[in-house]
């Protein structure tokens, strides 16, 4: 799937608007727009071929809360969906891919529901991420509201396990900070887990980028760029460029 590092931009939703959080907290709330489909056709004509959309009311609700947005921008873009949040469900994922998801994103639910995954991963072949969100160690769950007893290296297991494409690692003490990222901690969990590993969190400079893509070889695969594109910090394109070899 993940041929070459991949720059995935992403999109994330509360009321239909386009923010960021810092350090996921819900409270802490940056809006960069009114038009999710206009803001993935910007990425789009940048060069993404994925966007990451995260529904924030949804991952605090337990079921999606932003379809409609979420068709619009399929109906906008021809570039891949990659979309998480409040996905606990058979029926919110299948409803999630109804609405033009590519691919999918489960966090909570792998923790919550076991089966739930597994069956995911069955019935959508190579569509199905596992959200690995980290807070000291731990698994945080619920749009990241609870942090679990589940060790990176359980969770990860259990992605595996159930046949998932890839990991999506957020470090939730480094989300929308633009504190840096730790590129060798990711390519230790990619190692650790025999899984593709997407990173997230902390991503500030076109260093960053250059460090993580550096690591494909370890099983790094991509990179989620969130506040830093919004800050403006560097352009889409600038952090495709970076990643090339």
């Amino acid at each position: 799937m993940f041929e070459s590092f991949t720059v995935i931009p992403s999109i994330d939703l509360k009321d239909g608007q386009v923010v960021r959080l810092l350090h996921g907290d819900m409270n802490r709330v940056t809006v960069y727009g009114a038009d999710p489909a206009a803001t993935a056709r910007r990425f789009e004509d940048d060069g993404a071929t994925l966007v990451h959309i995260v529904d924030l009311d949804g991952a605090i609700a337990g079921e999606p809360r932003n379809l409609d947005a979420i068709v619009r921008i399929s109906a906008e873009v021809r570039c891949a969906l990659d979309v998480s949040g409040g996905l606990r469900t058979i029926e919110t994922i299948r409803e999630v891919i109804a609405a033009g998801a590519d691919r999918v994103s489960i966090g909570s639910a792998a923790f919550l529901f076991p089966d739930l995954i597994a069956r995911a991963c069955a019935e959508f072949p190579g569509r199905v991420f596992g959200s690995l969100d980290v807070r000291d160690g731990r698994l945080a769950i619920k749009g990241w509201v609870e942090t679990t007893r589940m060790t990176v290296a359980k969770a990860a297991e259990r992605f595996r396990d159930a046949g998932v494409a890839a990991v999506i690692v957020t470090d939730i003490a480094r989300d929308g900070a633009q504190t840096g990222i730790d590129a060798l901690r990711m390519a230790e969990i990619a190692r650790s887990s025999r899984l593709p590993v997407i990173a997230s969190g902390g991503v500030s400079t076109l260093d960053d980028i250059r460090g993580l893509a550096a690591r494909f070889d370890d099983g790094v695969v991509g990179v989620v760029v969130g506040r830093a594109l919004y800050e403006g910090n560097f352009s889409l394109r600038e952090a495709i460029a970076s990643a090339q070899p």
